[in-house]
């Protein structure tokens, strides 16, 4: 395990852990249904702008999820213009057109495949670059599941915000690499609309699977 570099600072970021879950040993009910339990995924929108502040909010929320050795990944590329929404509009399949397109905000949710380069940054205690340099497939597997994990840190931190959202994987990922990320170490994911939502399109939830039917233990 990697020593921390400053003592100092490990023992105070120590001590704001612990005081944090005494102030506030759990979430309450509402809280949990506002962020996962009781909130939809939305297609409709209301015709309301997300200010470029909430979507900074937004960011720092997520940016402090854990990933594997403090990687991040993850890149989110916020889609508002016409310009940039026509050219999203060609990877999409025809149902999810005006989903995209209706939204305040449709971003991007790509990983970086040289993340590993910015380890010495982000992972100080060692070099772990050598982990990754030559290993394409790690590197591959190692920033799509820790994007995959940020991208859904920042689907509960836009809820917890007072935001909606929407995911949408019903695109091509290599037209839209192409028309973004073209000659680039970027990758995309899955696509998200965020906003306020239109609660009128919504229909009955759908089932879930029993802790029975989807836990076991050995």
């Amino acid at each position: 395990m990697a020593e921390s570099l400053n003592p100092e600072a490990r023992e105070a970021a120590q001590q704001a852990v612990i005081a944090l879950r005494q102030r506030k040993p759990s979430l309450d009910d509402d809280s949990i249904q506002v962020i996962l339990s009781g909130a939809r995924s939305h297609y409709a929108w209301k015709d309301k702008p997300v200010p470029e502040s909430l979507l900074q909010e937004i960011y720092t929320i997520t940016a402090l999820g854990a990933t594997s050795m403090n990687s991040c990944p993850a890149r989110f590329i916020f889609v508002r213009s016409d310009e940039a929404r026509a050219r999203l509009a060609k990877s999409l399949k025809a149902k999810n057109v005006e989903k995209m397109m209706s939204a305040p905000v449709c971003v991007i949710i790509a990983h970086d495949l040289d993340f590993w380069k910015e380890l010495p940054y982000l992972f100080p205690h060692e070099d772990r670059r050598p982990l990754f340099e030559g290993k394409q497939e790690h590197i591959e597997a190692t920033a799509f599941r820790n994007a995959t994990l940020q991208g859904a840190y920042f689907m509960i931190a836009a809820r917890a915000v007072g935001l909606d959202v929407g995911a949408m994987s019903g695109f091509s990922n290599q037209i839209v690499d192409e028309e973004f990320f073209k000659d680039s170490s970027l990758r995309s994911n899955f696509l998200c609309n965020i906003g306020y939502a239109d609660e009128t399109a919504l229909f009955e939830k759908l089932p879930r699977f029993s802790f029975e039917q989807a836990c076991s233990f050995e």
